[in-house]
Formats: C-alpha cells, structure tokens, sequence
C-alpha cells in the first residue's frame, strides 16, 4: 500500500489525507520514497545545489517564542547587533567567494527600523545588481514590506511554524497569531516577493494531524521556497525539557515535499546537520537542493543561538563554504553560484 502512495505521489496526483497520514507514519518505505523525491529533483534540477550565504545580523527580538533560544526573555542571551558596514562587508566577502543570493536574518529588532532595513538593502543591491537579496526579519507591516521590496529586496523567508491555530498557541505568546502570520505570507507574495515559508517538525505538542495541515496550507500558499527542519530544544526556554525533533521524519518530509512540489526550492538546513552529523547530506539525497553557509562574523556566530549545539559557529566563511561544498560533492551533487531562481512548470503541449 505505501508504495502505490509514494507511486501516486511521484506522479503528481493528491494524496488524501489518511493516506497522507500512512505515509508518515511509517518508515518501512523511506528508502523508495527518498528514491523517488531524488529522481524528481533530479529531473528538474539536475545535480545542482544552490547556496544562499547566510547574514544572521541582529539576535535581539521583541517576540517571546516559547521555543527560540533568542526570546525576548531569554536574559542570558549576549545581544548583538551588525552595523551597516559589517553587512556589507560580509556581502563583498560573500561575494567573492561565489555568492549570488545574500540571506538578511534577524529577530524581530525595533532599532531596524524600516529607513534602515531600506538604506541597507539598497546599498547592498546598488553594489550588487546581479543578486537576490532574501530578508528573514519577521511579522511586518504590508507597508514594510512594500518598502523592502521598492529598496531592492526580492525575497522573503517567513516559515509560519504550524498551520493549526491551537497548535500554534502552545507555541507563541497570545500577542502573536497564526492569522497575521498567514496575512504576511499573502501580503509578500501579493507584493511580488519570491516567498519562502516552512514549519518546524517535531515542535512540542505537534501530531501527524498537523503536519498534514502544514501541507495544505503549503498547497494553498505554494511559496518558490519551503524549508523544514527538525525542532531542536534550546536550555533556556520553556520547552527546555521536550525532546528535540526526529532526523527521519524531517527527511520523509522532505522527500514528501519534493514530490508534492516538485519545483520548489527545498533547503538542507544547519538544524539537519546539528542533529546528525550527516544530516545536510541526508537532505540532499531525500530531495534537497538548496544550502545555506554561513557569511555572518565568526564572533558573532553562537550569539545566534536559535536552539543548541548549533553547527559551523567556529569557521570563517571561506572554510564554510568548502567544507559545504566537499559535503555537497560527497553527497553526489554540485554547488552552483548562479542567483537559483525556482525552475519553472512548462506547460504540456
């Protein structure tokens, strides 16, 4: 029965969702399912592996998450803040070294303030018009993000973490809401940003019922990138004592993910090579084909403390991008330094 469900899924016909629901919760047929997730991407994307060099430039946040090492409330966090010139100097670095796509991430910091998230990826696009320049800097308003947009920037990553509203609530203090997350996610895309978004896999409190519901909202958004990773605990949060997230879930969605949107841009997260150390590799071969090396200051790198043992906090990022790419190569693919726009569905005769 489960390989006539991958089989279905292979040939991009919907699974509903009890059979949805048999496929991952069980583990008998991975090995098929990462096989077919790899022929899929291989079909669109051949061997390639897109890079996005990764600027973590602020770790302050006004946002309480229970499950965020970089909580508001978390008081032995070591705060730190990029300036204008230390983000673009990674950038130039970046840039050297072969990136085409620069990834702004941050928490939800008020000194960013919209005129200096603008003049800064402004700077960043007139120095470097041939790139995309992705911002993961939270909940805005959709005058914000029209703002960001004008100033040059082409993507945004905002995973909306659970699209189950009481799930949600066991996750994020009552001054958030799955509403205005999901009002975002409509906002960027309606503006024209190329839109990633994404949940966490095995967060605290959640059931295979919502990660279904992950995957239709998934199917209703369709964002040109998803990214999964697994939940991994952080020591000062309120979730301190949950186990973290499964590595061979994350990859049996990951493969789901290839097949169910065989175009998307699906990356092989850090939290994947944090919970094993094969992980990024694992995520490949399930049907990943983006990674993300890390650009941001090696001083600041376990500032950015999102869960624990987070990887790669101790290599410049010439030694990150290397020590990826060896990865990527040993996995059987290749980094690409174009800007990797998704592929696009050509349409049948």
């Amino acid at each position: 029965m489960i390989s006539e469900l991958i089989e279905t899924l292979s040939a991009q016909r919907d699974l509903n969702d009890a059979q949805l629901k048999a496929l991952l919760e069980t583990d008998r047929m991975d090995e098929a399912l990462f096989f077919n997730a790899d022929q899929k991407r291989r079909e669109i994307y051949g061997t390639d592996v897109y890079i996005r060099g990764l600027i973590e430039f602020t770790n302050y946040c006004q946002n309480n998450c229970y499950y965020c090492g970089i909580r508001r409330d978390n008081a032995k966090a070591a705060r730190y803040r990029l300036s204008k010139k230390e983000i673009l100097d990674c950038c130039a670095e970046g840039y050297a070294l072969g990136f085409r796509t620069f990834v702004l991430q941050g928490g939800e910091d008020p000194y960013f303030t919209d005129a200096r998230v603008c003049e800064i990826v402004s700077e960043i696009r007139s120095c470097y018009p041939n790139c995309a320049i992705t911002l993961s800097i939270g909940e805005k308003s959709r005058e914000s993000y029209q703002a960001f947009f004008d100033a040059g920037a082409n993507r945004y990553l905002l995973r909306h973490e659970t699209a189950n509203e009481q799930h949600y609530r066991k996750l994020h203090p009552g001054s958030m809401s799955l509403q205005n997350r999901k009002r975002c996610l409509y906002d960027l895309k309606d503006i024209g940003y190329q839109v990633g978004s994404g949940f966490m896999v095995g967060s605290p409190y959640q059931t295979t019922e919502n990660l279904i519901e992950d995957l239709r909202f998934l199917q209703e958004l369709q964002p040109a990138m998803i990214e999964i990773g697994p939940y991994i605990t952080h020591t000062e949060t309120p979730f301190a004592a949950f186990a973290s997230g499964s590595l061979a879930l994350t990859l049996r969605l990951i493969a789901v993910l290839r097949l169910m949107f065989p175009y998307a841009l699906i990356p092989a997260t850090t939290a994947l090579g944090t919970i094993h150390p094969q992980g990024r590799e694992l995520g490949l071969k399930a049907g990943a084909n983006v990674v993300m090396p890390n650009l941001s200051p090696v001083r600041v790198r376990k500032l950015y403390d999102l869960y624990d043992n987070k990887i790669c906090t101790g290599e410049e990022s010439a030694q990150c991008r290397g020590c990826l790419e060896s990865r990527v190569r040993s996995a059987g693919y290749k980094i690409v330094t174009s800007i990797g726009n998704p592929a696009e569905e050509k349409e049948s005769c």
